[in-house]
């Protein structure tokens, strides 16, 4: 089984992005910033929050559906707000999405939120609503259940420290994930956390009994060229009740965000 865990940046970087996922065909995809708007054709909107300005693929949700055609795929939404088509504003829904090969038979899920709740009247103030996805499948090849769930850490405008609310992301994500979750399964929780590898976030997940793998194994971090700023890591995966060999990789070519991908092959 294959898992691939990716904010896909609004799908700025589509053209290098959906080969990838084609050729890739992960069993589950967790994909974080996604954006869909129905009530537009165009392929591309911008976002607009103060001096922060990016590209976003108007129907980034339909445009993964699309290559990704064997699978069964969720739409978690976070808000609507508006982007904009040149001066004309744009309805959009901008939240997470799960893709799960139409082979695994989900046999239990959950979605909620891990901060504040549905936004219908706009993205709000930072730190914005949070959503999160659980899906647990069961692999007739392993003979195993497995449970995943990713959510998209909070965005805080003074960093990645902890804060309070940040450390309550992390209790509801676990609360969230043992909704689903049985004794006896894989259990595997990925994201962008958007905190440091040693955060109160990463702390509480590993006293649940999850291993971290992107530090553990030593890579030096998740991020692209493509990002600019300081600090390197924001994504991570953790892994509990395997006891096999879990290959895991963080890709940094191709680049198809300002993210990396995480794969995890069970």
């Amino acid at each position: 089984m294959k898992i691939i865990c990716l904010n896909g940046w609004g799908g700025k970087m589509h053209d290098a992005l959906l080969p990838y996922l084609k050729h890739e065909q992960p069993d589950i995809l967790c994909l974080q910033e996604v954006v869909h708007s129905p009530a537009t054709s165009e392929p591309e909107l911008t976002y607009r929050d103060g001096d922060h300005v990016l590209p976003q693929q108007a129907n980034f949700f339909a445009d993964v559906c699309a290559v990704l055609p064997s699978h069964a795929a969720s739409f978690c939404p976070a808000a609507q707000g508006i982007l904009w088509d040149g001066d004309t504003p744009v309805p959009s829904q901008w939240g997470l999405a799960t893709f799960v090969s139409r082979d695994l038979p989900v046999i239990g899920q959950a979605q909620g939120f891990v901060h504040k709740t549905y936004g219908a009247d706009g993205y709000g103030d930072h730190p914005r609503s949070r959503s999160a996805h659980v899906v647990r499948v069961h692999d007739h090849e392993m003979g195993r259940s497995v449970t995943v769930g990713h959510m998209h850490g909070l965005r805080d405008l003074r960093g990645k420290m902890d804060t309070a609310e940040r450390k309550a992301q992390a209790r509801a994500m676990l609360a969230l994930f043992d909704s689903v979750v049985q004794e006896d399964d894989i259990a595997v929780i990925c994201g962008d956390f958007n905190v440091e590898p040693d955060s109160e976030t990463l702390a509480l997940m590993r006293q649940a009994g999850f291993e971290e793998l992107v530090t553990s194994r030593s890579f030096p971090g998740t991020r692209t060229a493509q990002y600019l700023k300081p600090g390197r890591f924001a994504d991570y995966m953790l892994v509990r009740g395997y006891d096999g060999t879990a290959e895991f990789d963080v890709i940094y070519t191709p680049e198809v965000s300002d993210h990396c991908p995480l794969v995890l092959t069970l």
